[in-house]
């Protein structure tokens, strides 16, 4: 059924779905044009999940559909609603969007500014200055987008003591503290094994009979993931746990990518300790 993201689509969808009596409604994500529709069928009552559109791509495959149309997607998606049952999770408040908004907005600015920096050093001497004015331009907007992201924070208890809890690990700045209130909300409520799943820092296995594959991460939530690993980074230097675990593991032989992303997964477990616990920073109990 195609509905427009106006007001009138989204009644004709709301009266479709109360005659119908629905008990799961499946969207897949579409770069934030469903948040419309989203957040009118969970003030409705209706319990909705925003599926991966890659989930659903590879469910339809498993089911020999290839072909891909707007009539057919739906049908899949009813399938993948009927079989899969995926969790209703909490759907995002008006201000977690906003903030994932923000973040987002910040990782836009901060990779111009990389673009243009690299462009900086093969550019021709009369190109360079206007290259330099555009990156004094896009620094001041970072820093704009930092302040308001800062205010955000701050306007919530609940945020405001995350992020000081966070902030008290070795290596963990604003970028990793915000990253984790925005797109992990679910940090502090599941276990260290589930959360490593959900970002996609727990190695998979790739065993067939006797054969035992080499383990790897795959999938997950690739904005938190890669904090965490730019926090490892940071870790190494600067976190005496993360330092001594990173030593023992190239020690062991362990290539340095790889020993960095261990840091990576232990570092989101203490977190995640910490969160579910609402202990601070402690040394001796990392």
């Amino acid at each position: 059924m195609d509905v427009a993201n106006d007001e009138a689509g989204i009644e004709t969808l709301l009266a479709d779905l109360r005659h119908r009596n629905c008990a799961l409604v499946v969207l897949e994500a579409t770069g934030g044009f469903e948040v419309p529709a989203v957040s009118a069928l969970a003030a409705a009552g209706f319990p909705v999940v925003v599926a991966n559109p890659r989930q659903v791509r590879n469910f339809a495959r498993a089911t020999g559909q290839l072909a891909k149309t707007d009539r057919l997607d739906a049908r899949i998606l009813a399938l993948f609603a009927e079989r899969v049952r995926p969790d209703v999770r909490p759907l995002p408040d008006d201000a977690a969007r906003l903030l994932d908004a923000m973040l987002t907005r910040r990782r836009q600015i901060s990779g111009m500014i990389v673009a243009e920096r690299n462009r900086l050093g093969f550019a021709p001497a009369p190109l360079k200055k206007s290259i330099e004015k555009h990156i004094r331009w896009l620094q001041r907007e970072l820093d704009g987008v930092e302040a308001d992201l800062s205010k955000v924070i701050q306007s919530s208890p609940v945020w405001r003591a995350k992020e000081a809890l966070y902030r008290g690990v070795p290596g963990v700045g604003p970028v990793i503290s915000r990253t984790l209130i925005a797109d992990l909300p679910e940090h502090g409520s599941l276990s260290n094994k589930e959360i490593a799943a959900l970002v996609g820092l727990a190695p998979l296995a790739h065993d067939s009979g006797t054969i035992r594959g080499k383990r790897m991460i795959f999938g997950g939530r690739a904005t938190v993931r890669g904090a965490l690993y730019m926090a490892a980074v940071v870790g190494v230097r600067h976190n005496p746990v993360i330092r001594a675990f990173y030593s023992r593991l190239r020690e062991r032989g362990k290539p340095p990518k790889v020993a960095l992303i261990a840091c990576a997964h232990k570092l989101l477990t203490i977190l995640n300790s910490m969160a579910r616990n609402g202990e601070a920073w402690r040394q001796q109990h990392a």
